[in-house]
């Protein structure tokens, strides 16, 4: 907290003692003025224009971020009283934005503004801005703004207090209905989804030391400014100024809302000190269980996740499914490229008999895909998934980590297009892992069956007598017990095999694909088994 000290300031009071002063002398009459000289005063000059106001831009935004890097971090959590960080989760619930104050409500706009308010575990002051026709005005805020439900606070509310994050809306379903289709609130995470789609997965600004036996550190989000749309805007830009202990950032970002939400974003790294792990696009998820868990889970639904697997797309063509899991112990799964096409946390199975939540609506979680613009050079895409026993824990992170290194006065530049989706239209047309299955291979239970089905429209017109074989391979272990064949029961093509574990060789990769002579079929299944 900044204090201010008052000074009080001394008047002296000067006083003349008066001089008796000699009588005046006549003046001299006036010469006339050489015939050179104008005998007339000169005209004043015309006043100096004022230099037109610079509009908001981005780059104003990388100013800010490159001058917050030239400083020592400083977090702003000041003046927020202790009342508001003692409240529980529903209490805070409880506190909702008026939807009548919405920002551009009565202005016939297609987006509208809401804020959140600070309290629980949102201590951060966050600020907002407004750009208008290039020029910025700081959003005031007030308590007439919001709704408190059935709070009562001990004490009035500070003028001064701000904001903790903000909510978007547009109509996606009906021109006069405004459905909420974007958040920002929390550090660096937000959300957003399209027509039909339901909250599940975050995205964030910047993941650091994601994964390492030491405290991760959260970035944060702590000033907005959002473009005012015109009446037959069909995108919505917003710009955000990231900080942290050891790196600032510049983001922009320009939303399409629709039957699917797409994000161009670009992200302007300028750090203090050398990072050991900086996460590029990250997603975070959760996976509790799903048709592949292979231990018993007391739960009525037969599968409880927001994504089922991570899709990476390799600069040499190759499509990568790896079935994400909830381990045992903390995984680590590393997968290098020089030139990424893009990654993803993907929702795949949309079958609500596979689920059977009303409530929660896994099967309308979106996917989030993430695709590289421009060059992002060498590295390698991250998942880590964290041991979990309820479904409240985002356990699943993947990210982009680059080569390039980390240190005070670097600074980078990365943009990409993150797709809220619910059908893969990212993705190739090829032969796609629709199922993955593991369990006892019988009599002999020390071995572990899998069993992977591949679909498309593609394999579905196979005939089952289609010569169609399987390239499996195995880090450890032997692989036994190979077949393929179609599934006339829903025209999948279905794949199994046995893994013979090695003693005391774990965890054990499996990569499997479908081919029909040297022509690929299908994307490339990657797994990683574990006895524990």
């Amino acid at each position: 907290m900044s204090f201010r000290s008052r000074f009080v300031v001394l008047l002296s009071l000067l006083y003349l003692h008066a001089v008796p002063a000699e009588p005046a002398k006549p003046a001299p009459a006036p010469s006339p003025p050489p015939a050179e000289v104008p005998a007339h005063k000169p005209p004043d000059a015309p006043p100096a224009e004022k230099p037109p106001v610079k509009p908001f831009e981005f780059a104003d935004v990388e100013q800010k971020a490159k001058e917050l890097a030239r400083k020592p971090y400083s977090r702003d959590e000041s003046g927020m009283p202790e009342f508001l960080t003692n409240l529980d989760y529903d209490q805070y619930r409880d506190i909702r934005y008026k939807p009548e104050k919405a920002l551009w409500r009565d202005e016939n706009l297609p987006f509208q503004i809401q804020a959140f308010h600070r309290g629980f575990m949102f201590k951060d002051r966050v600020i907002i801005n407004i750009v208008d026709h290039g020029s910025s005005t700081r959003l005031a805020y007030s308590p007439e703004l919001f709704d408190f439900g059935k709070n009562q606070f001990p004490n009035p509310l500070p003028a001064d207090l701000g904001f903790a994050g903000l909510r978007f809306h547009h109509p996606l379903r009906k021109d006069d209905i405004f459905d909420e289709m974007a958040v920002f609130l929390g550090a660096s995470y937000f959300r957003a989804v399209g027509l039909g789609q339901q909250y599940g997965l975050s995205a964030r600004g910047l993941a650091i030391d994601t994964g390492l036996p030491k405290a991760e550190e959260f970035p944060i989000f702590k000033e907005f400014w959002i473009e005012k749309p015109a009446k037959d805007a069909s995108s919505l830009t917003i710009y955000a100024l990231m900080d942290s202990q050891r790196v600032s950032g510049a983001y922009r970002f320009v939303v399409r809302p629709g039957l699917d939400l797409t994000m161009d974003v670009t992200s302007h790294l300028y750090f203090r000190q050398e990072i050991e792990r900086v996460g590029i696009a990250p997603l975070t998820s959760m996976f509790f269980h799903g048709e592949n868990t292979d231990r018993f889970i007391d739960d009525f639904r037969p599968e409880v996740h927001d994504s089922d697997g991570l899709l990476i797309g390799r600069s040499s063509g190759e499509w990568v499914w790896r079935p994400l899991n909830n381990p045992r112990q903390l995984r680590i799964s590393v997968f290098r490229d020089e030139k990424p096409v893009g990654f993803g946390l993907m929702q795949r199975d949309r079958n609500f008999d596979h689920y059977q939540d009303l409530e929660s609506s896994y099967n309308r979680r979106p996917s989030a895909w993430i695709e590289v613009l421009g060059e992002w050079g060498p590295g390698a895409v991250y998942l880590i998934e964290i041991p979990s026993d309820a479904e409240k824990y985002d356990n699943i992170v993947s990210f982009w980590v680059p080569d390039q290194p980390t240190g005070e006065g670097k600074e980078y530049t990365y943009s990409y297009r993150l797709h809220f989706e619910l059908d893969e239209f990212t993705a190739p047309g090829g032969g796609k892992v629709a199922a993955t299955r593991v369990g006892a291979a019988i009599p002999d239970n020390t071995h572990r069956k899998f069993v992977v089905e591949f679909s498309s429209p593609t394999l579905k017109l196979l005939s089952e007598k289609a010569v169609v074989e399987a390239e499996v391979s195995a880090s450890a272990g032997k692989i036994t017990n190979t077949v393929v064949q179609k599934n006339g029961e829903n025209d999948r093509w279905r794949l199994t095999f046995d893994l013979e574990p090695e003693k005391d060789k774990d965890p054990v990769e499996l990569r499997a694909m479908l081919k029909s002579g040297k022509d690929a079929l299908t994307e490339t299944w990657v797994y990683q088994w574990n006895r524990q």
